[in-house]
């Protein structure tokens, strides 16, 4: 079998190399892992939450290391890769704190006569395929509400960032939890199809692209298999004419720009009030001037480069083609002497419109359109206008006027005065092709768990 190769993006190297397992090896981690559920969720609910809390104090314990390989593994510069153990703790802490009152039977009646209640079941083996551009932020989500509610977990991660997963192995596995309890394994596609397929698992979230979403969709297929999909996103940004223009600038531009654009909710088109477009873009093009390309390495860069020199290639092509049909681009790719390969110049288009790629298809880089808009109405109209429906970032002053605005756009969460955010009390869910199901808040331990109902009658 091939093995599964690391590339890393710094230098085009392969940083690690990992033999995938064959079928009939990754069926006996499955029937491992099936084993040890039963046991596992036997533990008591404070038992399981203790060990998943010290789980992740060992992985944050390793954050410096963490933050060194993942500069190495997908490009994040050096200075910001120890902030994703932030989240990491913050989506921990909440779930693990609402643990018991959302995993308690909800009960229907306790008399003489009957006791009747709904109890919350794990599923079994919970499968979580993990993406690179976020790997322990993203994978969290899951594994920590399944593995406190009950499930074993088998967890295969990209092969851009296989070390990832086995720090998370590590950490968990130090904490205490056993080793069949939590597995990461290298899989390649064709056995991670086959043993979904077979009905491997009771679950499975994956986190990805959208046509590996409906690889996923059809390998389940028949199965009955419950499946959690985040995938693409075109998310927009949307400065009304009151917005705080600063502000506004500050925080779309770093939602445009920071982990090279790489972010499942980041700000990939703009559309701005027509009264401030002039000084937005002004202001926008100097924030982005600003960064420094460079090494992920060196403490200085604030833009590494992509996480793969094809990734690079879809975006570069992008702004070919709007280029070629009339927009305008205001960042000089001359200025970042270190463009070229998977080292991408950050750029701002404007003069754009939905008939080019680079405001309808996702780019998931370092790249950002900007188009004038008159009213909500026309904003309204250009922010439906996508095949994906996973956040959207409104600028006002008033709560009234972002929530009716925000009631008429399809998407899965809506943010005002605020992009590029996962708030651990919030449900993290999309429409349209950026997929189904949810993930943190109460919400999120409903979709690892089952409802069981309790008819007690005395006689």
């Amino acid at each position: 079998m091939k093995p599964i190769q690391l590339i890393s993006p710094i230098d085009g190297s392969v940083l690690a190399e990992r033999p995938p397992l064959s079928r009939e090896a990754a069926e006996a981690a499955v029937g491992r892992a099936r084993t040890a559920q039963g046991p596992w969720a036997a533990r008591p609910l404070e038992e399981r939450v203790a060990l998943v809390k010290a789980g992740v104090a060992k992985l944050t314990a390793m954050k410096e290391t963490i933050a060194r390989e993942l500069a190495q593994q997908m490009g994040r510069p050096i200075r910001y890769g120890a902030g994703e153990m932030g989240g990491v703790n913050a989506r921990t802490d909440y779930m693990a704190e609402i643990a018991a009152e959302t995993l308690a039977p909800k009960v229907i009646e306790d008399s003489n006569a009957f006791r009747r209640y709904i109890a919350r079941a794990p599923l079994g083996v919970v499968f979580v395929i993990a993406p690179w551009n976020y790997p322990f932020l993203t994978a969290i989500n899951t594994i920590v509400p399944a593995l406190i509610a009950g499930n074993t977990l088998i967890l295969k991660h990209a092969s851009q960032t296989l070390l990832a997963g086995e720090r998370l192995a590590e950490a968990f596995h130090a904490a205490g939890i056993p080793e069949d309890v939590f597995q990461n394994l290298a899989l390649d596609h064709a056995t991670t199809e086959a043993l979904i397929a077979s009905r491997a698992f009771d679950f499975v979230n994956f986190t990805g692209s959208v046509s590996g979403g409906r690889a996923i969709e059809r390998a389940a297929a028949g199965t009955f298999t419950p499946l959690g999909l985040e995938l693409g996103g075109k998310d927009p940004g949307y400065v009304r004419a009151d917005a705080n223009l600063d502000a506004a600038v500050d925080t779309l531009m770093d939602g445009a720009m920071f982990n090279s654009g790489q972010c499942c909710c980041g700000i990939e088109r703009i559309y701005v009030h027509e009264s401030l477009y002039d000084a937005f873009v002004e202001k926008a093009a100097a924030w982005v001037k600003a960064l420094r390309l460079g090494s992920p390495l060196d403490e200085a860069t604030t833009l590494g480069p992509m996480a793969n020199v094809r990734f690079a290639k879809v975006v570069r092509d992008q702004i070919a083609e709007a280029v070629a049909a009339g927009a305008r681009p205001l960042i000089d790719p001359k200025d970042f002497p270190d463009d070229g390969g998977a080292y991408l110049a950050p750029q701002v288009l404007v003069d754009v419109d939905h008939s080019m790629r680079v405001m309808t298809e996702e780019s998931f880089g370092p790249v950002v359109g900007i188009m004038k808009v008159k009213d909500d109405e026309e904003a309204i109209t250009l922010m439906n206008d996508s095949p994906y429906g996973l956040t959207a970032s409104i600028w006002t002053e008033d709560y009234d006027t972002a929530a009716g605005i925000g009631a008429r756009i399809e998407t899965g969460t809506v943010f005002m005065n605020r992009a590029d955010y996962l708030d651990p009390a919030l449900c993290w869910t999309g429409c349209k092709d950026t997929g189904r199901g949810g993930s943190l808040s109460y919400l999120g331990y409903h979709s690892v768990t089952r409802p069981k109902s309790y008819h007690l009658k005395k006689v």
